[in-house]
């Protein structure tokens, strides 16, 4: 009777071996489900951005607005008859000696 018991423990684990270890088992699967997951994000993201750049694309193709917009910022062209005028942000000045810039005090005492 132990012997039999025995035997079929040994079968019981070696059946569940290959369900859970085994390829095709539930661990390779859930494995493999996490990648098509990431897959799958990352096929959206791609879309999304396919799709940007088929507007722009389409606009480069179609519209004007678009071709001017980038003359303009990328290669600072202008038009006839306009003014580009350029503003800059001031630089502030280094101070090399901070205690060099401070007043030296004076005695206000009357001889």
């Amino acid at each position: 009777m132990r012997l039999i018991l025995i035997s079929l423990t040994v079968l019981l684990v070696l059946i569940q071996y290959p369900l859970w270890l085994g390829k095709g088992g539930w661990l390779s699967v859930w494995e493999l489900s996490k990648r098509v997951d990431t897959a799958l994000a990352k096929d959206k993201e791609q879309e999304a951005r396919n799709a940007e750049l088929a507007s722009e694309v389409q606009d480069l193709r179609d519209g004007t607005g678009a071709v001017e917009e980038r003359a303009r910022y990328e290669l600072g062209l202008v038009k006839d008859n306009e003014v580009f005028v350029q503003i800059l942000k001031p630089v502030p000045a280094k101070v090399e000696n901070k205690t060099a810039a401070l007043p030296v005090p004076q005695s206000s005492a009357k001889p």
